[in-house]
């Protein structure tokens, strides 16, 4: 692969089998360096800024977020996503999570490049569990964090949560070239709530792809079902939360050049 670092993966399956399988209550592990250094540097360099051309749509939950899932036929990022979504990739998901016949998202709903700038949060939540096209199951989530020097002070940490004990699980920092999979099913909450704390000029960088399959262990299906957010801020997420509420309704009713009329997600 041009981008992917698929030789040192290949090293690393064993060791990431086992981080996976180790985690409660759902599955996840975090590894460094998963594109090669020279092409991180590259993807980096030339991740694009956030302006009217990306999703800038404001939700109740999320706030300063930016999102693009369709790239020029040959360029940078549709090459990038071509081997997130290949099938040696796939395979290779298989073999380190167990889930069989995974199924890629080339329209990449949800996915791609996500890019968030100073301010911005996104709520404590469980995915939608259904595509809303293919109807298939969503089961996996992979991310790619690039952002170079990040500080701890600026917040953004991809939290993950145990919400039957409420408890935190993991903070993990949004450095480059870091790669987090996750199980997606009704336990897996995960978000960055706390608002970035970041100069005007740096961003939160992101690469995201879903993953599906056609079915699901009986176990774990529930209704289809909209992203869940819950509150894991106490007051001080209940007043930020009813804020946005606020926005999201103004932007609904007046609208701006890029907003996208969705369906509100749940509470």
């Amino acid at each position: 692969m041009e981008y992917i670092d698929f030789e040192y993966l290949q090293e690393k399956k064993e060791w990431l089998k086992r981080e996976w399988s180790s985690k409660r209550p759902f599955h996840y592990a975090v590894l460094e360096n998963f594109f090669k250094a020279e092409k991180s540097d590259e993807i980096h360099d030339n991740y694009p800024k956030p302006d009217v051309k990306w999703d800038g749509t404001t939700y109740i939950h999320q706030k300063n977020k930016f999102q693009k899932s369709v790239f020029e036929p040959g360029s940078l990022f549709d090459k990038v996503f071509k081997e997130l979504n290949s099938p040696e990739m796939l395979k290779y998901l298989e073999e380190v999570t167990g889930i069989k016949n995974i199924i890629a998202d080339e329209k990449l709903f949800g996915g791609g490049l996500h890019q968030s700038i100073k301010g911005a949060f996104l709520n404590v939540h469980v995915d939608y569990n259904i595509h809303p096209e293919t109807k298939f199951h969503r089961r996996l989530n992979l991310i790619v964090y690039m952002n170079k020097d990040w500080k701890d002070e600026y917040e953004g940490f991809l939290e993950l949560w145990n919400m039957k004990r409420k408890e935190r699980i993991e903070n993990i920092a949004p450095h480059i070239n870091r790669m987090v999979i996750f199980e997606t099913n009704e336990v897996s909450f995960h978000g960055h709530p706390h608002p970035l704390n970041t100069p005007d000029n740096i961003s939160r960088k992101s690469i995201a792809t879903y993953y599906y399959t056609k079915e699901r262990p009986v176990h774990e299906i529930a209704g289809e079902h909209n992203t869940i957010y819950v509150n894991t801020q106490g007051s001080k997420g209940t007043i930020k939360t009813f804020f946005y509420d606020i926005k999201v309704l103004k932007e609904r009713l007046f609208g701006n050049n890029y907003i996208r009329f969705l369906p509100l997600s749940k509470p």
